[in-house]
């Protein structure tokens, strides 16, 4: 196997920072993008990283196939057309990370668990804040023990939001990752009752959570990749995911079903890509010092636990996981399958990325150098 890391989207943002955090780990990132220009920028900022151009997602997917690089880091949405693609153009020769954050997304590359594994490779989805985030405080609070019975995860991301058009990648990536439109059909809410995916209300199960640093913040249901990556990492029967990003108040959610109707209708959602695209975001600074992950496990003889993931800006946590990732899968502390990040490398991910767990009055701050992994060649 060849050792190059390839990050497809390498003129993005996320995948700037990828490359940034990469190269403090000593791995040469290779950049994977349509404009030519561009990737020369882009390089430059990398330490005149490699480049290849590859004109789209099948273009983009030949190349994988014939260069056959090691390790593939997808930046690029919608990944509900992107990730499966590009996860099978890996295989055999490589293994596959992507950011992929919606329950379609997410669901269909954990579905390639078997052919992964049968050609001994490692595929990855949801390396971003909001999968790690949360799952990381679940496998942390489960510790290997039994099931619990119930999980609710919150993710509170503090994002710093750069001046600029949202562009058509990010626009088709929130819409047609958006809860409520799923492969241009219409569906409502998810959450997991009696162990099995149910539908349920968008922005419902509205919780005031005070976070340890004393604030308080809002959070609601939105069935994101992090409903997955929970269940999946717990075990629990009933689970709900929410978010502080999340449609909280009453009048946002009673337009909610008329909103996501409209936008299951090809034609509408087409055009509320084009124009969501010529959209000028004004730069933010981001809003709160921390980004937070958060869990409650409730036992069915009525104990709980509750713990917190403390990271810095979601996007720079963003960029380190995935390259956090990258660099195990190099050193061969890969599985083969399909697996989410704690679900693969456990807990102690998330510290190596920076992350600091609070589990009652106590930091813990365990092992920052990491799990070992579990070597396969």
């Amino acid at each position: 196997m060849g050792t190059e890391v390839w990050i497809l989207g390498g003129t993005g943002r996320s995948g700037g920072a990828i490359a940034a955090e990469l190269v403090s780990r000593g791995v040469s990132p290779v950049l994977v993008g349509r404009d030519a220009a561009r990737l020369a920028d882009a390089s430059a900022r990398a330490g005149d990283a490699r480049t290849v151009v590859a004109g789209s997602v099948d273009a983009m997917a030949a190349e994988i196939r014939r260069q056959q690089p090691a390790v593939v880091i997808n930046t690029i949405g919608p990944f509900t057309r992107t990730a499966v693609p590009f996860a099978r153009a890996c295989l055999p020769a490589g293994d596959y990370v992507d950011l992929a954050n919606d329950v379609a997304a997410v669901s269909a590359v954990l579905g390639l668990q078997e052919e992964a594994a049968a050609v001994g490779r490692t595929v990855v989805t949801g390396a971003g804040f909001g999968v790690t985030a949360t799952e990381s405080v679940v496998v942390k609070l489960r510790a290997g023990g039994p099931a619990p019975a119930r999980v609710r995860v919150d993710m509170v991301p503090s994002l710093e939001v750069g001046e600029g058009l949202i562009g058509e990648a990010l626009a088709a990536t929130i819409l047609d990752g958006l809860p409520g439109v799923e492969g241009g059909r219409r569906y409502d809410g998810r959450r997991y009752t009696g162990g099995r995916l149910v539908r349920a209300r968008i922005g419902g199960d509205v919780a005031r959570l005070t976070l340890p640093d004393g604030s308080r913040v809002t959070t609601a249901s939105i069935p994101l990749g992090e409903l997955i990556a929970a269940q999946r990492a717990s075990g629990a029967p009933s689970v709900v995911s929410a978010s502080s990003e999340a449609p909280a108040s009453p009048a946002v959610r009673a337009v909610l079903p008329l909103a996501t109707a409209l936008l299951a209708i090809p034609p509408v959602r087409e055009f509320a890509k084009r124009r969501l695209a010529r959209v000028k975001l004004k730069g933010r600074a981001r809003p709160r010092e921390h980004s937070w992950g958060h869990a409650r496990l409730e036992w069915a003889d009525g104990s709980t636990r509750e713990g917190w993931l403390r990271v810095g800006e979601a996007q720079a946590f963003t960029g380190a996981v995935p390259a956090e990732v990258a660099r195990r899968l190099l050193a061969g502390q890969g599985r083969p399958g399909a697996y989410t990040p704690a679900g693969l490398f456990g807990s102690a991910l998330a510290q190596a990325c920076g992350g600091e767990y609070l589990t009652g009055d106590r930091a813990d701050d365990g092992d920052r150098a990491g799990h070992a992994g579990e070597g396969r060649r």
